[in-house]
């Protein structure tokens, strides 16, 4: 992904400011942290985003959104082209439109996942994400059973009934209980599930995002520092909610929204202001 002359560039530009190195790779969450409560880029993030990559440093998303969600982010911002999606189980390529992998819960395990909610979450609804080759290669890549309540209005999903559901490999599954935080939701579902996949949420009331063992923001995120040839100590992340704590404790510097989770808080190494007050563009304009 970054050939000879493009590493020459990024050795160029690493310098020190406040005692920490100038990242090589920039990640960042999407909602609540990149985009302002108007789910914009500001032109102030934009900008200096920006002049990193002209500098040579890289950048990737690292979101729970599918990459079907993607391309109006990167159309903001001109300069991104990888999106680690759903939560580290999908690497999606914005400028060809192209899934360059996907980890996946195989449908005997999206069983095993149904069952298990049914005893934790009792009347909880299920959905699943799956993915093609691109961002809009599947028509129906978000499905839901009947009762699955959504967490977001405008929602472009298929219903269907459970058995469909557990049918075919997905990226992710969805369990909704919005009677419930999502904190308690994964309190519940812990105990039940256990090391059968990974539990986070990127939304705090009542929805629990659920993907293959070990699949998380970071796993997605070491893959591209890989391609791009940069050690851990050389990123910089930035994220708002429980799906970005092992991104954060993964990057050399991670760095936690003002409107962060309490989670997030605790572990981040740095802690800037909100996403409404251009907190990622505060941090990254020390170096760019």
């Amino acid at each position: 992904m970054c050939d000879v002359a493009e590493r020459s560039v990024l050795a160029r530009h690493v310098r020190r400011v406040d005692g920490v190195q100038a990242p090589r790779l920039v990640a960042t969450d999407v909602d609540g942290t990149l985009l302002d409560p108007d789910d914009r880029v500001s032109g102030r993030a934009a900008a200096v985003i920006g002049r990193a990559v002209a500098a040579g440093v890289g950048f990737v998303l690292v979101t729970g959104r599918p990459p079907r969600w993607i391309p109006p982010v990167a159309e903001q911002l001109g300069v991104a082209r990888l999106a680690v999606c759903a939560n580290g189980g999908v690497l999606y390529d914005a400028v060809d439109d192209r899934v360059l992998w996907a980890r996946t819960l195989d449908p005997d395990v999206l069983a095993q996942i149904a069952e298990a909610a049914a005893v934790a979450l009792p009347g909880c609804g299920l959905a699943v994400e799956r993915v093609g080759n691109g961002a809009f290669d599947d028509p129906t890549p978000f499905i839901a059973e009947p009762d699955y309540l959504h967490a977001w209005p405008d929602s472009d999903n298929a219903v269907v009934h459970r058995s469909e559901l557990l049918s075919r490999p997905a990226v992710k599954m969805l369990v909704r209980c919005p009677q419930l935080s999502s904190d308690a939701m994964v309190a519940a579902l812990a105990p039940v599930i256990g090391d059968t996949a990974d539990l986070t949420f990127s939304h705090p009331r009542g929805l629990v995002e659920i993907s293959p063992p070990n699949v998380t923001k970071a796993s997605g995120l070491a893959d591209v520092a890989q391609r791009y040839e940069v050690a851990p100590a050389d990123v910089i992340a930035f994220g708002d909610m429980p799906n970005d704590l092992e991104m954060l404790r993964w990057a050399g510097h991670g760095v936690a929204m003002g409107n962060a989770h309490p989670a997030l808080l605790e572990v981040a190494d740095e802690v800037t202001a909100s996403n409404s007050d251009d907190g990622l563009a505060l941090i990254l304009e020390r170096w760019f």
